[in-house]
């Protein structure tokens, strides 16, 4: 058996070796030649800079452990037949290392490491919503540096993994940390969950051992909590026993549901021109001002009723008045019980006073509470996340705060990566589905900024809402030409509801073609046709109107949720010149056909 040890690596103090049973295998990016075949062989790169050639040999394994001035560092590769595994260290391999630096021949070698008693562990994908805890719970560090919302912690031995949530001892209110970085010399860089005043350098902190844990199922419903899962809306205690981790995997390929079926939400312009997915993602695009939140209140207030489901919303950055107003109209209309266990949402909030990390972090919180009721339960649940574009911005103030470089208008270089992450957990499996509305913030109403250009890539339908639209005091101001949908598909909606939505289309984009004529010649310069296209789609723009239920306070109508097949009737009469001698006012603010026809006779009645 031939053997060559590297002597500038067996040198340094930044690598050992462990020999384990009688096989001794070379350091470094020597060559290694051995009895047995060869099956594999495997370049590493470790994160303190080397390279190191690893070979295995069938069917005994070399393991090559790295050690950084003196502590142990954790890296696990995957156990697999032809990648060697970088394992925890134990204070006995120093002693392996000192006998090669003295010149032990390979035989002397070969029985010291048969010694070594290692405890291997496969650090496998491990989804962290049913990991019950680590096992370097306990590890406590001292706060060595405090920057705004960034805390640097040193620890003597057990770095908590990254991502892993560390408490600050002996501080009223809770502060909770999340490892961000590694940075050498035994620190981590952690991001606060919440305000850092009065934190000093040298306090006590202690690793959980596991990210940050939130109470989930029926007990969040009607509650509010924040992003680690403290409940604020004094209420007392969240009664559970059942926590997950905020940070868990996308289900698998295999758990996957591919059927496509409508979600129903009563919104007649949302319905017919760019219907919800079950299951799917949706966004909310519009400026500030043009009513994101007012359609999301009333969309959970109509899935509520009319399917009977569980929903959950997160607050991302948002308006606090916002999130109190949402709150008590939600108790207001019954969403919401104090009473008793009926209240059909959870609140998850994270306002515009939070740090970044907690605005950064409430939307995988509030899709936390979702999960659970979809793999657990077995629901179809639906989230609300109001403000995808401040989940963005949060991200890039916590990329600022770690030093990182920013990538195109400021944002953060991993802006595609942070949301895919995210936007991946949300998805339909074969127990239960989520069905995201996620409304989305257009800066200065730029659509190819990069925040919301990234959030296209991701989405089901969106739903575009328009100020020209909402000048016209039509509400929802959903412009029904920029909105689209992947299952406006007559083999998903059938063939009548595709018909008529193109139908509906084909009438407003002539309507928008004849604007400049009418603006500039007039009406009566119009051939017959074009006059009839005109009334007609006029009609149609007042008809998309509808009033809000949640909405029922500063517009004076009472709220309508009109069934699908209601809507589609409607339009399809519209479209026929059923109702071409009523007057547009009768469409305005309305819910189905017939509350049309109503409206144009007490008009009539009132003229007379």
């Amino acid at each position: 058996m031939e053997t060559e040890v590297s002597r500038e690596i067996a040198s340094s103090s930044y690598v050992s070796v462990v020999v384990v049973h009688e096989d001794v295998v070379a350091l470094g990016s020597q060559k290694t030649v051995c009895r047995e075949q060869r099956v594999g062989d495997g370049l590493l790169s470790c994160k303190w800079g080397l390279l190191v050639r690893v070979c295995m040999c069938a069917p005994r394994y070399s393991i090559l452990t790295p050690r950084a001035r003196g502590r142990d560092d954790h890296v696990t590769l995957p156990f697999t037949p032809r990648v060697a595994m970088l394992s925890v260290v134990s204070r006995a391999a120093a002693g392996v290392l000192r006998g090669v630096k003295q010149g032990l021949t390979p035989q002397k070698l070969q029985n010291e490491g048969a010694k070594i008693v290692l405890s291997l562990s496969v650090n496998s994908k491990v989804n962290y919503a049913t990991a019950a805890q680590a096992k370097t719970k306990g590890a406590s560090g001292k706060v060595v540096a405090v920057i705004g919302a960034v805390v640097d912690v040193q620890f003597e031995d057990n770095l908590p993994p990254i991502l892993n949530a560390l408490e600050v001892q002996n501080r009223k209110p809770r502060l909770v940390l999340e490892v961000a970085q590694h940075l050498g010399e035994n620190t981590v860089r952690t991001i606060a969950m919440d305000g850092t005043e009065g934190l000093v350098r040298g306090q006590e902190v202690l690793d959980s051992g596991f990210p940050i844990r939130i109470p989930v199922g029926a007990e969040t419903l009607g509650r509010i909590i924040n992003v680690i899962g403290e409940p604020i809306d004094e209420r007392g205690p969240v009664n559970t026993n059942k926590f997950a981790a905020i940070h868990a995997d996308a289900p698998e390929f295999v758990d996957m549901s591919v059927e496509q079926e409508i979600l129903v939400t009563g919104i007649k312009v949302v319905d017919l021109l760019a219907p919800y997915a079950k299951g799917g993602k949706i966004g909310l695009f519009g400026g500030a001002g043009v009513g994101k939140t007012v359609l999301i209140m009333e969309l959970i207030n109509n899935v509520a009723k009319a399917h009977g489901g569980y929903s959950v919303f997160a607050g991302v950055g948002e308006r606090t008045r916002e999130g109190n107003d949402l709150y008590h109209e939600m108790i207001e209309s019954g969403v919401i019980s104090l009473k008793d266990k009926t209240s059909k949402v959870a609140l998850v909030y994270g306002q515009m006073n939070e740090p970044p990390g907690a605005r950064a972090r409430v939307a995988l919180t509030g899709l936390t509470v979702a999960e659970y009721f979809r793999d657990q339960e077995g629901q179809d649940v639906l989230l609300f996340i109001d403000n995808i574009f401040r989940f963005t911005q949060a991200g890039s103030e916590v990329s600022a705060l770690l030093g990182r470089i920013p990538s195109a208008v400021g944002y953060q270089p991993t802006l595609a990566t942070d949301m895919g992450t995210m936007q991946e957990r949300i998805t339909t499996t074969k127990k239960g589905s989520i069905t995201s509305v996620q409304a989305i913030y257009v800066p200065a109403d730029d659509l190819t900024d990069p925040a919301p250009a990234t959030t296209f890539a991701h989405l089901d339908a969106t739903t575009v809402l328009s100020r020209a639209i909402a000048e016209l005091g039509i509400y929802p101001a959903v412009d029904p030409l920029d909105s689209t949908s992947r299952i406006m598909d007559p083999n998903i909606i059938g063939a009548e509801h595709y018909n008529i939505a193109r139908g509906v289309q084909k009438i407003l984009q002539d309507y928008k073609s004849l604007q400049d004529i009418i603006a500039i010649l007039g009406m009566d310069e119009l051939s017959e046709e074009d006059k009839l296209t005109v009334a007609r789609a006029r009609k149609i723009q007042r008809f998309l109107s509808q009033p809000f239920q949640v909405a029922e306070v500063f517009t004076g109508h009472a709220g309508k949720l009109v069934p699908l097949q209601e809507t589609i009737k409607g339009f399809q009469q519209i479209l026929n010149g059923d109702h071409d001698h009523l007057p547009e006012v009768a469409f305005y603010m309305v819910g189905p056909i017939e509350e049309v026809i109503q409206k144009a006779e007490r008009l009539a009645e009132s003229t007379n």
